[in-house]
């Protein structure tokens, strides 16, 4: 508990300070980042910032001796230019409003007590508010990664108590734990790959424990923000694995493109050669309806993508005439692509198809759908597509994600740009009169 201050609320006085306790005190002091601060009992300060001529606000700060948690609020401006007044405070009045503010947190309990509050709230709460702020498959991948890798480990752990020794060592094991399989549905008990000593498992391994650290990472800083956690040391000392991040991007030949499809079963097809010709994903093509296709603008608009806004993505004729054909007769508020039956594909119901095509078609490794995406970027960047054209069309905000992955199928298109804009200045008189040197006998 946090520690009781009943005694000294009853005794409360206004502490003197000689530097902050008169306006003409304080329009002497020099502007900083760091507050000029006070003690108003053990563990317990208010502190003066310093603005400039326009004045400064106070702040209150409180340290929890047996967690060493610490949390800061703004109280509100100092009447250095104003009379008191609601969100001007004097000086007197400032230590009360710090006073208040200390009695609440102690007040607070379960949440607002860090030797209560645990991981598992945090994360849980954290989940809760991608849920309502984010798109549904970032919440969905976060409650994934937290019930299977950060509560069974750290739930019940106290946030207080949470160290980067203690964060380090999850950290680790979980990079070394077996990677986990797709279980059958309804079933609770979880399958594992068995462990392999192979360079590219154990890359994968690591790249899956960095993307959870980040999520329980995003969680704790949520909290610390919220002013529920007194510190955040003890993570931000802990760092991601280096350079587990550098996959091999898979993308197929056009040899290969054709013999997957012509192994796909009639549905499969049309899914994956519509992925083949847009680079759109799996879950942004599962939902596009009839209406989404302007044939007009030649576009097919993406309304539900990753990044949580509608993206329109410019076809070829190649695709412009595929996708015509399959929407033709279809009304506008229909799916576009469906499963034999007419039923919409639904979440992974591509993953054991694909699979088995690719087995056939004699791929090896064999084809994801995100394969198909970086097949279709792959080859527009050998083609010459500028890669900010090709992050454009693929959703990325920016050229980075473009540049790692496809940078380096695109030397002969940075080459032609470059001599194509070269400075056109000569060799000048200069380079007519250099000799060249010999060494001497």
């Amino acid at each position: 508990m946090l520690p009781h201050w009943e005694d000294d609320l009853k005794m409360a006085r206004t502490v003197r300070d000689a530097k902050l306790d008169t306006r003409s005190a304080r329009v002497r002091l020099v502007p900083r980042n760091e507050p000029y601060w006070m003690t108003l009992g053990p563990g317990r300060h208010l502190g003066y910032r310093r603005l400039g001529p326009h004045g400064g606000t106070w702040i209150a700060k409180l340290r929890d001796p047996a967690s060493g948690c610490r949390w800061k609020t703004a109280l509100g401006h100092a009447d250095d230019t104003l009379d008191g007044g609601t969100d001007v405070l004097t000086f007197a009045e400032a230590q009360e409003a710090a006073r208040r503010w200390f009695e609440s947190r102690r007040g607070a309990g379960g949440r607002g007590d860090p030797t209560r509050l645990t991981t598992g709230q945090v994360v849980l709460d954290y989940v809760a508010w991608l849920e309502r702020h984010r798109p549904s498959n970032t919440a969905r991948e976060a409650r994934y990664a937290a019930e299977a890798h950060i509560l069974p480990e750290l739930a019940s752990l106290p946030v207080a108590k949470l160290t980067a020794a203690r964060l380090r060592r999850w950290h680790e094991a979980l990079a070394e734990a077996p990677k986990r399989l797709r279980v059958s549905r309804g079933s609770t008990v979880p399958r594992f790959q068995p462990s392999s000593a192979d360079p590219e498992a154990r890359r994968a391994r690591r790249a899956t424990a960095n993307r959870v650290l980040t999520i329980l990472k995003a969680a704790l800083n949520r909290a610390y923000q919220d002013g529920r956690v007194g510190s955040d040391a003890p993570w931000k000392q802990v760092r991601p694995f280096a350079k587990a991040d550098a996959a091999r991007v898979r993308w197929l030949t056009k040899s290969e493109v054709r013999r997957l499809l012509d192994a796909c079963a009639p549905d499969l097809r049309r899914l994956t050669t519509a992925a083949l010709l847009t680079g759109a994903r799996y879950g942004e093509l599962s939902r596009v309806r009839v209406g989404d296709l302007d044939l007009a603008a030649g576009t097919l608009c993406l309304r539900e993508t990753k990044a949580g806004r509608p993206r329109h993505v410019p076809l070829d004729d190649e695709a412009l005439a595929f996708l015509t054909g399959v929407a033709q007769g279809g009304r506008p508020e229909e799916v576009m692509l469906l499963r034999e039956g007419g039923r919409p594909w639904g979440k992974s119901h591509q993953v054991r198809p694909l699979l088995e095509t690719s087995a056939r078609a004699g791929l090896e490794p064999p084809a994801n759908f995100h394969c198909l995406r970086h097949t279709w970027a792959s080859h527009r960047v050998m083609s010459g597509a500028p890669l900010m054209v090709v992050g454009h069309v693929l959703g990325h905000a920016d050229t980075r994600m473009v540049e790692k992955h496809y940078g380096h199928l695109a030397p002969s298109y940075v080459r032609d740009v470059i001599r194509a804009t070269a400075l056109g200045i000569g060799p000048g008189e200069e380079a007519e009169k250099v000799t060249t040197l010999r060494p001497s006998a």
